[in-house]
Parts: structure tokens; C-alpha cells; sequence
């Protein structure tokens, strides 16, 4: 049996992967879980042997919702679990004025460009240190330019005092003496055009170009710039990367990755889901029906041309998301709805909930609030009952207005803090405190008043 190929990132079991997911979403269990398994599910299928692994298709899944509930965070956070290329897409941009015809390939070469970027930036922080050596050599030697060869000196005698001079700067450069040196250094010239090639399907959203086409025969130009060593350290050592690393390794590893591993969240899938109890039957109906057969291809599996080789799309996993209030999964074409076999309904979001987003996630809002106050010597303080004001003030405006589930808490805590932020700059560092009163004082005259709040909160 062939060695099975191992996903990238860590081989966490569905319980693990739940209990990762919870430390930044708050509920959602029944979402959470047929995701964690369709992330091991993958992981199994490497295991398989050879002729059944082909066979084995990921599952796909619909979750539906309301906005703000966590749907693409969960999704987000499962690709980030997994370090696996994703991509977030709206299906209804297809179906917009301009957007009419697209192509929808264009997503697979999104995620293409997305793994290539994520396999580079990985192979770079491995030769990093050596980088960084070879760049501070590269300042060195203009720091200190040959001596040009003279017959009147003795050569060897030269050498040795460039050399013992070197020593000396190189001491004074890792100790940060020359940073703000001006120097000149080769950059690469962006102003090099680039040739689009129009035609076959798809090819004007590749990238092709004329340096891509004709390698070194053109090779790109060069030009002069000059900065201060600590700008010059940065720009060459990531050119002495870009030449330690092995692009067709990491072209290859990306389009490994891509297909086995890659992750595409279909957004507002329900603004494409048409009539399909025959009521109206009109152009829009047909556009929407359109865009899904052309999905259909995508995620039944097929090949896709991008500029890094050709992409297998069977194996991707496509997570879907919407909150179909006007339609339902059963208005998709029955050849989709077939392509995504599981169904999860997440649930809206309660005041509960809310207190329990403000501040239990490790990336919960107050505690990004109290970061942003302490980098002015503030400490931002928020008593419970300031929270539980602050919680059902969303869920009240949610109620009454539309529900926007936890992006509600966004808006509620930016008023909140406003002044404060402000005003911060010229006040004096200490601890500042958030209470209940404050919360409701601050807040009142927008909630009471409904229609101020419909454009405000």
C-alpha cells in the first residue's frame, strides 16, 4: 500500500476540533460538529488506500441561518485549523449587473493563488536566518566596495585590511549602528507591462503575462533605489529568499494542497436559489438557475486551468451559507442539492449569547477594546451589569429593526466607546470604568427613539 499523504496541520479528532472552534464561537454545537467531522473525514480518507481514497468525496454542507449567527467564522476558523487554502465567495455577485457571464472557474484559481501564497510563505520562513545572512553580506559589500586592483600595492596586504574593516562593520551593523545609513540598492521595476491574454474562457482572470511566457529570454528590469539599511535588510532578504526557495516545489505542494485540502465557502447560496414552484418564471429566476449549473461542474468535480497547472476541484470541501428566508434549499436545482448532502440549521443568537460573545472568546470585543485603550495607559473596566446592558440592547434593537445577529455588538460598543476614544489622546492614563447606568444613560435616546436607531444602531 502506498504511504497515505498527510493533511497539513495538525491532526486534531472531531472532539478537538469542537473544542478549538469554541474558544472563538460562542454556541452553534450541531454546526460545529458536521464540520469537525467533514474536517476529520479528510484526514481519513488519507489513510485509505489508493484506489478507494479516489473514490471517497468530501461531504459537503449547507448551513443556514440568519446573518451574524457564525457561519463564516466557523468556516474561517475550521480552514485555519486545518492550514488549508480558503476562499469566501458570494454566490450572488455571479448574478449582479457586470458580473453577468463570469466565469465561476474564477474561484478555484482564487485558491489557487491563495495555497501558492500560503506553501511560499512557508518555505520563505524556513530559509529566513539564512536570508537574513545573505542580505546583511549583500549591505556589507556596499558598505565597504572592493578596492580596485593596483600593481603598486601588495594585494594580499589589501585584502587582509578590507577584510579586518569588514569584521568591524559587520559588528556595527548587527548592532544596529548603520540603520539609518542611506544606501542604494537593485529593486525590481513594477512599471514593467504586463500583457493580457483574452480568448479562451477564463484566461483574462489567470494572470498570464509577458514575463510569464517568454522567462528569461525577457528578463524584468532593474532599478535603482535608495533607503536606509534597515529598509534595504528587509527588501533583500526577501529576494535572497525568493532565490532559496524552489518555486516548482512550491507550485506543486499549493496544487496538492488546493485539492485535497482547499476549503470554499459559498456565501448567500439562497440569493441563487430560483422559484422552482413555477410561480414566476421571469429572467431573474433563470439567471439564478444559470449561475447554479454553473457551479454544478465545480463541485461535482472537474479540471480547471490556472496559471500554476490544471486543479482538480472533486475532492475541495464547498461550505455553503444562507440565511433563506425567501427560499429554501429545496429551491436549488436538484443536481446541487445533491452535492451538498448535509444540512445544518444554526440558531439566532440570545442575550445569552451575546454576553457570552463580549467576553469569552479569546478574541471576544471587550477584551479587543481594552487592547486599544491600554496602548493609551487606559485601563477599560466593564462591570457585568455594563455587559448584560450592553447585550440586551442588541437583542432589543435586533428585535425591533433587522437582525443582524452579533455584528449588532460591533455597532452598540463603537457608540458606546466613542466619546471615550475621542477624548483619550488628551486625557490622563489610568482605569476607566463601564457600568449598567452608563450603558443605558449613553444609549437611551437612540433605542427609545426607533427610527433614529434604524440608521444608527
Amino acid at each position: 500500500m502506498k504511504k497515505a499523504i498527510q493533511l497539513p496541520g495538525r491532526e486534531l479528532t472531531p472532539r478537538e476540533i469542537v473544542k478549538e472552534l469554541d474558544r472563538y464561537i460562542i454556541g452553534q454545537e450541531k454546526a460545529k460538529k458536521s464540520v469537525a467531522i467533514a474536517l476529520r473525514n479528510r484526514w481519513r480518507r488519507k489513510q485509505v488506500e489508493d484506489e478507494m481514497r479516489e473514490e471517497i468525496y468530501p461531504n459537503n454542507i449547507i448551513l443556514i441561518g440568519p446573518t451574524g449567527v457564525g457561519k463564516t467564522e466557523i468556516a474561517r476558523r475550521l480552514a485555519n485549523l486545518a492550514n488549508a487554502p480558503f476562499l469566501k465567495v458570494e454566490a450572488s455577485k455571479f448574478t449582479e449587473v457586470g458580473y453577468v457571464g463570469r466565469d465561476v472557474e474564477s474561484m478555484i484559481r482564487d485558491l489557487t493563488n491563495i495555497a501558492v501564497n500560503m506553501v511560499k510563505e512557508e518555505h520563505e520562513s524556513r530559509v529566513q536566518e539564512q536570508a537574513e545572512e545573505q542580505a546583511n553580506e549583500r549591505i556589507l559589500d556596499i558598505l565597504i566596495p572592493p578596492v580596485p586592483k593596483s600593481s603598486e600595492d601588495d594585494q594580499e596586504s589589501v585584502d587582509e585590511r578590507r577584510n579586518k574593516t569588514r569584521e568591524k562593520f559587520r559588528e556595527r551593523l548587527e548592532a544596529g549602528d548603520f540603520e539609518d545609513r542611506q544606501v542604494e540598492i537593485e529593486v525590481q521595476d513594477d512599471s514593467t507591462p504586463m500583457m493580457q491574454i483574452f480568448g479562451a474562457s477564463g484566461m483574462e482572470e489567470m494572470g498570464v503575462n509577458l514575463q510569464d511566457m517568454l522567462g528569461n529570454i525577457m528578463p524584468s528590469k532593474k532599478k535603482t533605489r535608495k533607503t536606509s539599511v534597515r529598509e534595504a535588510r528587509k527588501i533583500l532578504t526577501q529576494q535572497e529568499a525568493d532565490k532559496l526557495i524552489d518555486m516548482d516545489k512550491v507550485k506543486s505542494q499549493a496544487l496538492e494542497r488546493v485539492q485535497n485540502s482547499g476549503i470554499i465557502f459559498l456565501d448567500e447560496i439562497d440569493k441563487i436559489a430560483g422559484d422552482r414552484g413555477g410561480k414566476s418564471g421571469n429572467q431573474a429566476d433563470v439567471s439564478r438557475e444559470g449561475v447554479q449549473r454553473d457551479i454544478l461542474p465545480i463541485v461535482e468535480g472537474s479540471t480547471v486551468m490556472t496559471k500554476y497547472g490544471m486543479v482538480q476541484t472533486e475532492h475541495i470541501l464547498f461550505i455553503a451559507a444562507g440565511a433563506f428566508h425567501m427560499t429554501k434549499p429545496s429551491d436549488l436545482i436538484p443536481e446541487l442539492q445533491g452535492r451538498f448532502p448535509i444540512r445544518v440549521e444554526l440558531n439566532s443568537l440570545t442575550t445569552e449569547d451575546f454576553i457570552k460573545i463580549l467576553q469569552h472568546p479569546e478574541n471576544a470585543l471587550i477584551k479587543q477594546y481594552q487592547a486599544l485603550m491600554s496602548s493609551e495607559g487606559v485601563d477599560l473596566q466593564f462591570k457585568d451589569g455594563a455587559i448584560e446592558a450592553v447585550a440586551e440592547i442588541a437583542t432589543e434593537v435586533n428585535e425591533t429593526t433587522e437582525n443582524i445577529g452579533a455584528r449588532r455588538l460591533h455597532t452598540v460598543m463603537s457608540l458606546l466607546l466613542e466619546d471615550l476614544q475621542f477624548e483619550l489622546p488628551d486625557g490622563e492614563a489610568g482605569e476607566t470604568t463601564i457600568t449598567g447606568d452608563i450603558v443605558r444613560d449613553k444609549l437611551k435616546d437612540i433605542v427609545e427613539d426607533k427610527d433614529l436607531s434604524r440608521y444608527i444602531l
